[in-house]
């Protein structure tokens, strides 16, 4: 299947390191074209992959979160990556990915969410109504109308209408149900935070200065505490930090890559 994948490529094809690249729910290989173009990465080998279903990609059957993370680890061994980076929801697959043992590498976590208070209210709305089938596609149908057109807000001028374009093809019956997918995980996973720092990989937890994503106090406390976790604030930078900071975001990828 991976052969109709939604793949971005960059770097040199005989990198000595290879990085893989998940965007975030509803998003595809697009948002990662600035950080790909940074300098600082010009000698790393870079594959970016739009996760099965977002963004009009076929859907595979088992949407769950531990699905994905197996899915994305087998797509990191069969391209010989050995650092992964996740954007919101690609960030929890890459966590889950080392929390279930699929993944040794680094790991930077682009506004990931450890526990279900953490996550945007919406989507807890969202999934309460996907629970009802015929109710839930036609608020997805309504959502993926108002989505591109909210966000551009978030993105810079000149990226803003080809990104939100990219968004603007997802399924609102695939968005339901990896959406109730995800809230399933995050049920059975209250905090995230022990997931990752029992993974005892490197991890950079990376948030823009006015994420939108929350992150409570204990969180901090238990992702300070853990020695494998760097925490980075990038200034001026919310959710979007990866199409809003993509400099500052290459940076703490190459620091992860030197750590290999």
């Amino acid at each position: 299947m991976s052969e109709r994948w939604d793949v971005r490529r960059a770097g040199p094809e005989g990198a000595t390191h290879r990085v893989m690249m998940i965007p975030g729910g509803m998003c595809s290989t697009e948002f990662y074209a600035d950080v790909m173009a940074e300098p600082v990465l010009a000698d790393v080998g870079l594959v970016a992959v739009t996760q099965p279903g977002m963004a009009g990609t076929e859907a595979p059957e088992d949407v769950s979160m531990d699905y994905y993370a197996e899915l994305m680890a087998r797509f990191a061994a069969d391209t010989g990556c050995d650092v992964v980076v996740g954007h919101s929801l690609g960030a929890n697959v890459a966590l889950e990915m080392a929390a279930a043992g699929l993944f040794k590498g680094p790991l930077v976590l682009l506004s990931p969410s450890f526990s279900r208070k953490d996550e945007a209210s919406f989507l807890a709305v969202m999934d309460a109504l996907g629970r009802v089938p015929a109710l839930g596609t036609v608020a997805w149908s309504g959502m993926l109308k108002i989505v591109p057109s909210a966000m551009k807000r978030e993105l810079p001028k000149a990226r803003a209408d080809v990104l939100a374009a990219a968004m603007r093809g997802n399924d609102p019956a695939t968005c339901r149900r990896i959406v109730h997918g995800y809230y399933e995980y995050l049920g059975r996973h209250p905090s995230l935070v022990d997931r990752l720092c029992g993974a005892a990989v490197p991890a950079w937890v990376v948030r823009g200065d006015h994420d939108e994503i929350g992150l409570t106090d204990t969180e901090r406390k238990g992702l300070e505490a853990c020695p494998h976790v760097r925490m980075v604030t990038v200034p001026d930078a919310g959710h979007m930090l990866l199409v809003q900071q993509p400099a500052r975001v290459a940076d703490v990828i190459a620091e992860a890559v030197a750590a290999v």
